[in-house]
């Protein structure tokens, strides 16, 4: 029979226990409308087309769900973040260290086959054009999280369980800006109510 460790859990050092809250702007539909804000409105509405026309389907899709302003949820593919190479490399360097706190601890014991709860927090992952431009238009940055279990058996060979979890208050931050472009007109059609800010959520499992 093996061992199940129930002490902390490994590789939280460095994440947070809850998701961050997004830039506080203001309240949904808050504001009157206003000429300009017709204007962005009409442009937003031309983009996801645009961008459909040159494969950024996931920037399409984010932009089109904000414009229908329902405040719903949208889910992502989270398999499809995790294969990306940068993600990845980060999801890999966390597991890593899973491996090597789990061995750690089997090591200091009775050497006895053993599982071991392991949970990153929090993290960020900020995309570039560079990552992937579909991405980094959807989505700017992302908050993950792993969770699993770390195995050990007997000769000491290790072997991870785990779930990747994304999220993100997907919004445009008022007064920040990107590449030149300012945010606060975006914003502006969540706090006129032409449009709605909403959670980014997803998940897939893996076996290392």
């Amino acid at each position: 029979m093996g061992q199940t460790d129930l002490s902390r859990p490994l590789g939280r050092a460095g994440g947070w226990a809850e998701a961050e809250a997004p830039c506080p702007n203001g309240a949904f539909a808050q504001s009157p409308v206003r000429p300009y804000d017709l204007v962005t409105l009409a442009v937003c509405r031309v983009l996801p087309a645009v961008w459909s026309l040159l494969g950024l389907r996931n920037a399409a899709g984010m932009l089109r769900h904000y414009l229908r302003a329902s405040g719903t949820p949208r889910r992502v593919d989270a398999g499809e973040l995790l294969a990306l190479p940068a993600v990845r490399g980060a999801v890999e360097e966390q597991l890593g260290r899973w491996r090597a706190e789990g061995l750690a601890r089997w090591e200091a014991g009775p050497r006895a086959p053993a599982a071991y709860p392991a949970d990153s927090g929090w993290r960020d992952f900020v995309f570039d054009r560079r990552v992937s431009a579909d991405w980094w238009l959807a989505l700017r940055c992302v908050e993950y999280r792993l969770t699993g279990t770390v195995r050990v058996d007997a000769d000491g060979g290790a072997a991870v369980d785990y779930r990747f979890a994304v999220y993100k208050g997907w919004n445009f931050d008022r007064g920040r800006s990107e590449c030149g472009v300012p945010f606060t007109p975006f914003a502006r059609l969540h706090e006129t109510g032409l449009a709605r800010e909403f959670a980014v959520t997803g998940e897939a499992f893996g076996h290392a």
